[in-house]
Order: C-alpha cells, then sequence, then structure tokens
C-alpha cells in the first residue's frame, strides 16, 4: 500500500449484511429504500453519531422495521457509505494513467473535497483511511488510499507536485479542510478556496484553476 497509513485493526465484523435471495415483496422494498434515503441524509447531516432511532422516524418506519432490513448501524451505514467510497475508488482508478499525472492527481483532491463538503459521514471515513477498526470499512478506505498514492507518486515522478510530501502529510491537509469546513458552515465556498491554495503550495509548477 503507499503512504503511511495506520495498520488496520480487524473485528468479527465482515460488512453489510446480505440481502435475502428472495426479491422483496414491494412494501417492504420501498420500506428498504425509505430507510436508505433516511440514513443517507442523517450520516450526511450528523455523520458516524447519527441515531438509528433518528434514522427510522425520518423514514416513518418503526424499529422493528429498521432491524428487519438492517440489523446494525453499521450494516446500514456500510451500505450507503461504502457505496460513496466505492464510487471514489473507482474513479481514482480510472486517473492511474492520466497523460498528465499531477493534473489528474489535483482534480480528484478536488472531487474529493466537493463529495465531503456537504457529506459528514463520508469526510470522516476519508479522514480515518486506514486506522478504521472495522474491517469492512477499512478495506474499502484502504483501496482508495492505495489508488490516491498512486496518483501522487505518478504526479512527484512526472516533477509535478513536490517531493518532499508524503501520503500521511497530504491526508491531514484534506483534513484539515474538513475541519475548517465544520467551523464555518455558512461559507459554502470555504472548502474549494482551501484547496485552491493547498494546491497552489504542492504545485512545483505555476499554479493554475480547475474548470468548475
Amino acid at each position: 500500500m503507499h503512504g503511511n497509513a495506520g495498520q488496520a485493526v480487524t473485528t468479527s465484523y465482515d460488512g453489510p449484511a446480505r440481502e435475502s435471495a428472495r426479491p422483496l415483496r414491494a412494501d417492504a422494498r420501498r420500506n428498504r429504500d425509505k430507510l436508505v434515503a433516511a440514513a443517507r441524509q442523517c450520516f450526511a447531516d450528523q455523520g458516524l453519531t447519527a441515531p438509528l432511532d433518528e434514522i427510522a422516524r425520518r423514514a416513518g418506519v418503526g424499529a422493528g422495521t429498521m432491524y428487519r432490513h438492517f440489523p446494525t448501524k453499521e450494516s446500514l451505514f456500510d451500505a450507503i457509505v461504502l457505496a460513496h467510497v466505492t464510487a471514489l475508488s473507482e474513479e481514482a482508478r480510472d486517473l492511474q494513467d492520466a497523460a498528465e499525472p499531477g493534473a489528474a492527481f489535483i482534480d480528484f483532491c478536488f472531487r474529493l473535497i466537493d463529495r465531503s463538503a456537504g457529506n459528514r459521514a463520508l469526510a470522516e471515513v476519508l479522514a480515518r483511511a486506514g486506522t478504521d477498526a472495522r474491517a469492512a470499512m477499512t478495506a474499502a478506505a484502504a483501496e482508495l488510499d492505495d489508488y490516491l498514492g498512486t496518483l501522487i507518486s505518478r504526479a512527484q515522478q512526472a516533477g509535478s507536485i513536490r517531493q518532499d510530501v508524503t501520503m500521511t502529510e497530504i491526508r491531514a491537509l484534506l483534513t484539515s479542510i474538513h475541519l475548517a469546513a465544520r467551523a464555518a458552515p455558512g461559507d459554502a465556498a470555504l472548502p474549494r478556496h482551501l484547496m485552491q491554495v493547498i494546491a497552489d503550495g504542492l504545485r512545483t509548477t505555476a499554479p493554475g484553476h480547475p474548470a468548475d
């Protein structure tokens, strides 16, 4: 694995609960969809501390319905956030052989900031990549970490990004943007502005601003 991510500590939890082999009835499918939609918003607003009772209330279902579909908070959380992390990993993978490694790395950093700016849960997972206590989330975040590490290495080899920065430092810089955004929730432009300042400092060539 690229970078200096901490060693993952695994538990017996193996990821999201498996769906039944039988197709869900229409009413059960609707309830599941409502739970996923409510959980997506709760996790985005409140991060990993979002309570299950609040999710069930927003979905308009009872606790029993919640637990039938998602026996644990982790299974519900993973079903949502893992999809976000997996999508980001696929985007990073697609940039691995980009003709301009420096531009690819900076572009992906902006994507990370844009996706996590309004999603506390995703931002927390990305900030803790490689150190999460649950095996499923650690594996997904570590895969994203690997792709990001390759983007950094290729950009440095191309001479586009400073040689004296490490994966740990890049992650710390990205995390600092999330923390600053939380401290100033009314400033929607702050995350991208801070990312631009960081990007300009990382480049070895004259700074350029990505297209909006």
